[in-house]
Order: structure tokens, then C-alpha cells, then sequence
């Protein structure tokens, strides 16, 4: 069974930058498109970016574009997100999710397309 597992969120002031890593069992992982989503109290889930498998092929939410970046390395089964400038607007639990279908992409992510998510890592933004 896969599984995916956050880690990276913590404390930052306004202005700070923040990694997160997600470490996905399994070794289907170039496989498939990976995504970050996030969820702030009493809000629902947001996309934030998504990569293909194939390539650099990227997605950001407007809200984030500029001041994250996502990539992966395959070889170590391992999808990122470098958060950069953050607000405090960005608070919230960070998930990152496996695409519920090997080599598919779609241009916006939403969270219906994928089915397999982590805990969530929790990223604080103090002003």
C-alpha cells in the first residue's frame, strides 16, 4: 500500500521560507502526478502546485505563483515544496497527494483527482 509522509512545516515569521518534503512508499512513485494542497482552519482545501510525472511540468495556484516552487526527485521517492516570501495568509495543514491515475495531467489540480494524500505537515506564519 502507498503511503506518503509530510514533513518540513513549522514556525517562520513573515517573509521566511520554509522546505517540505513528502517521502512516498512504493516504486510506482515516477508514475504518477503529485500534488500539495493545504487547509486553514475552518476553510476548505486549496491546490497550491502540482508536477507532473513526466517532466517539469508545473501548476500553481495564482495565490502562490512566484513564491513556491515544487519539484521531485524520483530516484528518491520524494515530492517538495519550496515556500518562499510566506504570508501569514499561508498558514494552514500542508498535505501533499498522489493523481488518482498513473500518467494522467491535468492542467489545474483539484483535490477529486487525487486519492492517495498524507497527514499533513502543519506551516505557521507569524506577522
Amino acid at each position: 500500500q502507498v503511503q506518503l509522509v509530510e514533513s518540513g512545516g513549522g514556525l517562520v515569521q513573515a517573509g521566511g521560507s520554509l522546505r517540505l518534503a513528502c517521502a512516498v512508499s512504493g516504486r510506482t512513485f515516477s508514475d504518477y502526478a503529485m500534488a500539495w494542497f493545504r487547509q486553514a482552519p475552518g476553510k476548505g482545501r486549496e491546490s497550491v502546485a502540482a508536477i507532473s510525472w513526466f517532466g517539469p511540468t508545473t501548476y500553481y495556484a495564482q495565490s502562490v505563483q512566484g513564491r513556491f516552487n515544487v519539484s521531485r526527485d524520483n530516484a528518491a521517492n520524494t515530492l517538495y515544496l519550496q515556500l518562499n516570501s510566506l504570508k501569514p495568509e499561508d498558514t494552514a495543514v500542508y498535505y501533499c497527494a498522489r493523481n488518482r491515475r498513473a500518467w494522467t495531467w491535468k492542467k489545474i489540480a483539484r483535490p477529486d483527482d487525487y486519492d492517495v494524500w498524507g497527514r499533513g505537515t502543519q506551516v505557521t506564519v507569524s506577522s
